[in-house]
């Protein structure tokens, strides 16, 4: 059997680590040529190096999801190289935390929505034309436990969050015409840089969140690679609009 993805170019932001990285590397395995867009020019290299050793035209971009001309740009570097966009996943994403969500900042707030909800709004719309164009495209949004439970610490993770998935199908019921699909992933607890800092903090309550989840474990990053994959080969096309939770069973607890 062909690899699920062979010859397609998919992009994904913040997979430099983590739940992109994890993503990465499997659209990399089933033949994807992958560019991974994040902010840190480092920790591009690293990535990219163990991407390219698995599929050797891929390549990484420094992009800003919070600045247009950053978006413009890999978007020009992706179609000039490759001549065209099949895939992009928005998984850039930030937190900030506060004892209760009126404690947050104005500052901390708007740089999580920006990051979380305002630049998955303006990657897809730079990169909609083209996949409207060739009458073919699918678009992965990574939501979050947060899209469905609140959270009295991330008031605003928790908002951007659900905010990804009505995105998700307000742009499915808008793009269906064009043959786009566009879906969500919503890990559950994932062992990440950023859930290593939660360990530290509450080791007790990262303890809890395991006896918790049916698969009596934390997630980790590659478990979120084979839904992504689904959702961006050919076996997806009838599916449109809709929020995957992979989380071990956790949000059916």
């Amino acid at each position: 059997m062909n690899n699920l993805l062979e010859g397609k170019i998919a992009i994904v932001t913040g997979g430099n680590g983590g739940i992109g990285l994890g993503i990465a590397e499997g659209f990399a395995n089933e033949g994807a040529k992958v560019i991974v867009a994040s902010r840190n020019k480092e920790k591009n290299k690293v990535a990219i190096e163990k991407i390219k050793k698995i599929s050797k035209d891929s390549e990484s971009f420094e992009l800003d999801v919070n600045n247009q001309e950053s978006i413009n740009k890999l978007v020009d570097f992706t179609l000039e190289k490759y001549g065209n966009i099949d895939i992009l996943v928005n998984n850039a994403g930030i937190s900030r935390r506060s004892d209760e969500p009126h404690l947050l900042s104005r500052g901390d707030w708007n740089d999580v929505i920006d990051t979380n909800l305002n630049s998955i709004h303006h990657m897809t719309s730079a990169i909609f034309p083209h996949l409207k164009k060739n009458k073919s495209g699918k678009i992965i949004n990574i939501g979050s436990m947060m899209s469905i439970f609140g959270n009295a610490n991330s008031a605003a993770y928790a908002a951007s969050k659900g905010g990804v998935v009505q995105y998700t199908k307000s742009c499915a019921i808008a793009w269906a015409k064009y043959n786009i699909q566009i879906n969500a992933i919503l890990p559950g607890w994932i062992v990440t840089d950023m859930t290593n800092e939660f360990k530290k903090v509450n080791p007790k309550r990262y303890a809890t969140i395991a006896g918790r989840t049916p698969a009596e474990r934390w997630g980790q990053p590659k478990d979120m690679a084979g839904t992504a994959i689904f959702l961006s080969s050919e076996f997806s096309d009838f599916v449109n609009g809709v929020s995957i939770p992979v989380d071990g069973g956790y949000s059916v607890m």
